[in-house]
C-alpha cells in the first residue's frame, strides 16, 4: 500500500506540473505595425508598386488596340503579381488581411475579364476592366501602412 501511495503522489505531481505549464498566458495578436514590420512590408510592396507604375504600358496597348501585346503583358510582366500580393497579404495584420485578399481577388478577376475582352477584341470592355483593375490595385496599395 505505501508503494502504491508514492506512485499515486508522483502521478499527481506530474499532472500538476503539466497543467500549470500548459496554462500560461496567451500570445496577443498585435494591433499596430511596428517600424520593423512597416519596413518589411515596404520591401514586399516594391514589386507591386513597380507593377502599378508600369500599368501605363497596358493602357497604351489597349488604346492602340494591340490585343496580342495586351494579353502578353497580362500574362508576362503582371503574371507574378498574384504571388507577390499573396505574400504581402499574409504579412499584414489580421484586420487588414481580409480586405487585402478581397481586393487582390477582385484585381485578378479584372485581369481575367480584361484578357477575355482582349481576346474578343472588345475595346470598350477592355478599357472598363483596365480602369477597374487600376482602382483595385490602388485600393490594395492604400491598405499598406506608411513609414513614420
Amino acid at each position: 500500500m505505501p508503494r502504491l501511495r508514492s506512485i499515486f503522489s508522483l502521478l499527481l505531481v506530474a499532472l500538476t506540473i503539466f497543467c500549470v505549464s500548459c496554462g500560461g498566458p496567451k500570445a496577443s495578436i498585435p494591433t499596430t505595425y511596428s517600424p520593423e514590420k512597416v519596413e518589411q512590408l515596404q520591401i514586399l510592396a516594391e514589386p507591386i508598386e513597380e507593377a502599378r507604375e508600369n500599368m501605363s504600358v497596358l493602357k497604351e496597348y489597349i488604346a492602340d488596340q494591340n490585343w496580342i501585346d495586351t494579353r502578353t503583358y497580362i500574362h508576362g510582366p503582371l503574371g507574378g503579381l498574384r504571388q507577390q500580393m499573396s505574400n504581402l497579404t499574409r504579412s499584414l495584420l489580421p484586420k487588414d488581411q481580409k480586405a487585402a485578399k478581397n481586393l487582390s481577388q477582385q484585381l485578378f478577376s479584372d485581369f481575367e475579364r480584361l484578357d477575355s475582352a482582349a481576346k474578343a477584341r472588345n475595346n470598350a470592355d477592355a478599357q472598363r476592366q483596365y480602369r477597374d483593375a487600376l482602382n483595385h490595385l490602388d485600393a490594395f496599395l492604400d491598405l499598406l501602412p506608411e513609414a513614420s
